[in-house]
């Protein structure tokens, strides 16, 4: 038996305003699309945008349905939408940010593991790491390098 330890590397900045411009920018579309997620059953908002490498954004927000495992979160709204629309661009960066109805977020929000585990196939599929910008409502904003760094243990085409 071998026990080893996992370790990952991200940056926690204290706010928005610490981000370089284009971070800003990005995150700032992935707050107006959280605006449009449609969530009365949750009252949980979340946003997502997607910077591609040809400059493109493409946002998404979670939209949720009575029947639960029929709704679909931000971030695979936005990442499917920009394979759909741009198949061939490269992914460069994914911002994610929520809001509740019923309480302020005011740590950063994290992907779940369905998220997490589809953005490492786009990740995995185009051989370049997508950085992943990370904020609540308010306050902190979690930056890690690559999509790989949430989900190390990945699933991916090479076990079928």
């Amino acid at each position: 038996m071998q026990k080893r330890k996992l370790e990952f590397n991200y940056t926690m900045f204290d706010s928005l305003e610490e981000l370089s411009s284009k971070q800003q920018h990005l995150m700032q579309c992935a707050i107006s699309a959280r605006e449009n997620a449609y969530a009365p059953y949750s009252k949980f908002k979340v946003g997502a945008a997607v910077i591609l490498s040809n400059g493109e954004i493409v946002i998404g927000s979670n939209q949720e349905n009575a029947s639960y495992p029929a709704g679909v979160c931000a971030e695979r709204v936005a990442m499917l939408y920009a394979s759909a629309k741009f198949p061939d661009i490269k992914i460069e960066a994914i911002a994610i940010t929520a809001t509740s109805i019923n309480h302020k977020v005011d740590s950063p929000v994290t992907s779940c593991g369905i998220c997490r585990q589809s953005m490492a196939e786009y990740e995995q599929k185009q051989k370049f790491p997508i950085e992943i910008l990370m904020m609540g409502e308010i306050g902190q904003v979690i930056q890690c390098d690559s999509v790989l760094d949430l989900i190390p243990f990945a699933f991916d085409s090479s076990f079928l």
